[in-house]
């Protein structure tokens, strides 16, 4: 199947370019679980979750059910998890729950979800702020690299990283990222942080990859842009659709999230839709706009980063 489609990693393993989210601010443990079993039927083979999104035990059920069914191998299967910021202080261990959550063995991706350490205890979405650590990034890549070698997971990366928080990463790393998960989508298009990730063999992979419409803090911008409909009716598709095929086009693998049965299978269909030389020449017209900003890691007092200047190094 063209959904099927993969990027060959510089840890050698492959990734669909099509992937699955699994966040969802009700986190309703058998929506999660019906939404993935109807993912995998509709040909998704790449599904992200998270320790903080609360959607570990509903994936791993699902998809245990659906290798135990003999639907599906473990190894047609790439499952991404992250490290959360409280757990910097120990990766394995942290993986080793995550594992246990799921119910699998390894993980296809561990990504350090965050540049922000906090507190153990700090284990919500928006910490105090008395919950910040200094963070220790070389220790927690030699955990990260540790994961790694006990095979506990295939690859290891990093989400919402800068190009000069990847930089300062790749000065000490054993074992360079495999994926730099960040928000990109038609107007946020990351043209610089692309770049550099491609020259040093790091994917890119994109969450909120249409802006992340239905989230609490997503938007309906991107959908909405003129430029996006026009582009859409052009082809008799839908702006969902040209947005997705718009972050294909740049080699990345896109993670679109939606538990709607009719939306879910109108994103994966955005592999069939080409866009020509005049679509992307208009996309890239677009104003630009970051929607996930992460204003709840900034403060003056306790976090390393003052403003979200800092936390972006100004990519924003």
């Amino acid at each position: 199947m063209k959904y099927n489609q993969v990027i060959r990693l510089n840890s050698g393993a492959t990734i669909p370019i099509m992937g699955f989210g699994t966040y969802s601010a009700q986190n309703d443990r058998e929506e999660t679980k019906q939404a993935v079993q109807m993912a995998l039927k509709m040909g998704y083979r790449h599904f992200d979750t998270a320790k903080i999104y609360g959607s570990e035990p509903a994936v791993g059920e699902a998809l245990t059910r659906a290798i135990q069914s003999q639907m599906i191998d473990r190894e047609d299967i790439f499952l991404t998890s992250k490290l959360w910021s409280s757990d910097h202080h120990d990766p394995v261990s942290a993986l080793h729950q995550t594992l246990e959550t799921l119910g699998m063995e390894y993980v296809d991706m561990y990504l350090v979800h965050w540049p922000v350490k906090l507190k153990p205890w700090a284990t919500y979405a928006v910490p105090n702020e008395d919950d910040f650590e200094r963070l220790d990034l070389e220790t927690t890549w030699v955990g990260m690299e540790k994961c790694l070698d006990m095979g506990l997971c295939r690859s290891i990366g990093v989400s919402n990283f800068s190009t000069k928080k990847i930089q300062r990463l790749l000065d000490f790393a054993s074992v360079p990222p495999a994926v730099n998960q960040v928000e990109m989508h038609p107007m946020w298009r990351q043209t610089k942080l692309r770049e550099f990730c491609g020259d040093h063999k790091i994917h890119i992979s994109a969450y909120s990859p249409i802006g992340g419409p239905g989230n609490s803090w997503g938007s309906t911008a991107v959908v909405n842009h003129p430029i996006i409909q026009s582009i859409a009716h052009k082809h008799r598709a839908t702006a969902a659709q040209v947005a997705l095929r718009w972050g294909l086009s740049k080699d990345s693998s896109v993670i679109a999230k939606s538990f709607n049965k009719g939306r879910m299978k109108e994103n994966i269909g955005a592999v069939d839709l080409r866009l020509d030389d005049r679509d992307l020449r208009d996309i890239e017209r677009m104003e630009e706009w970051k929607i996930m900003r992460g204003e709840f890691f900034v403060n003056e007092t306790t976090s390393p980063y003052r403003t979200i200047e800092d936390l972006w190094d100004d990519e924003i």
